[in-house]
């Protein structure tokens, strides 16, 4: 399994990468359908109804499988020998940093539920704020990776 593995590796990365990009996408688009939903289109009528149309496109078709592939690639890649050195603190740190992704991404699924059910609802304000989570948890995903400290 190891030599198909690193016979692999830049294919996995290169997937790996891919669904990284695909999955961040959506984390900094859906909050931004939010904050435009409830500020906007309210709870009834067309506007909300294309609202739930799209959160629920990008939350079921984009963002889930992008989550999925990031997390199998991921587990492909650490599990390629020689890639991570536990003894250091970056696959910690990134580890941690997924996992909070993680619970970011199922937040978000919570607050469409949340619109769907029309209750629950948090501010504009409050999607903004929470818009920039997924960029300080990139932040410290690309530093653990890259300069593996």
């Amino acid at each position: 399994m190891s030599d198909i593995l690193s016979n692999w590796y830049p294919y996995i990365k290169a997937l790996h990468i891919m669904s990284v990009i695909a999955w961040m996408a959506g984390l900094f688009y859906l909050p931004r359908l939010f904050v435009h939903h409830v500020e906007t289109a309210g709870l009834s009528g067309p506007s909300h109804d294309l609202f739930i149309v799209m959160e629920e496109k990008l939350l079921r078709v984009i963002m889930n499988p992008a989550m999925i592939a990031t997390w199998l690639f991921g587990i492909l890649l650490v599990m390629t020998p020689g890639i991570v050195g536990w003894d250091m603190v970056w696959p910690w740190t990134k580890g941690l940093s997924v996992l909070a992704m993680t619970g970011f991404h199922m937040w978000l699924s919570r607050q469409r539920r949340n619109f769907v059910a029309g209750e629950g609802l948090k501010t504009g304000r409050t999607y903004r704020m929470m818009n920039e989570l997924p960029t300080l948890l990139m932040v410290v995903i690309v530093l653990s990776v890259v300069v593996k400290f």
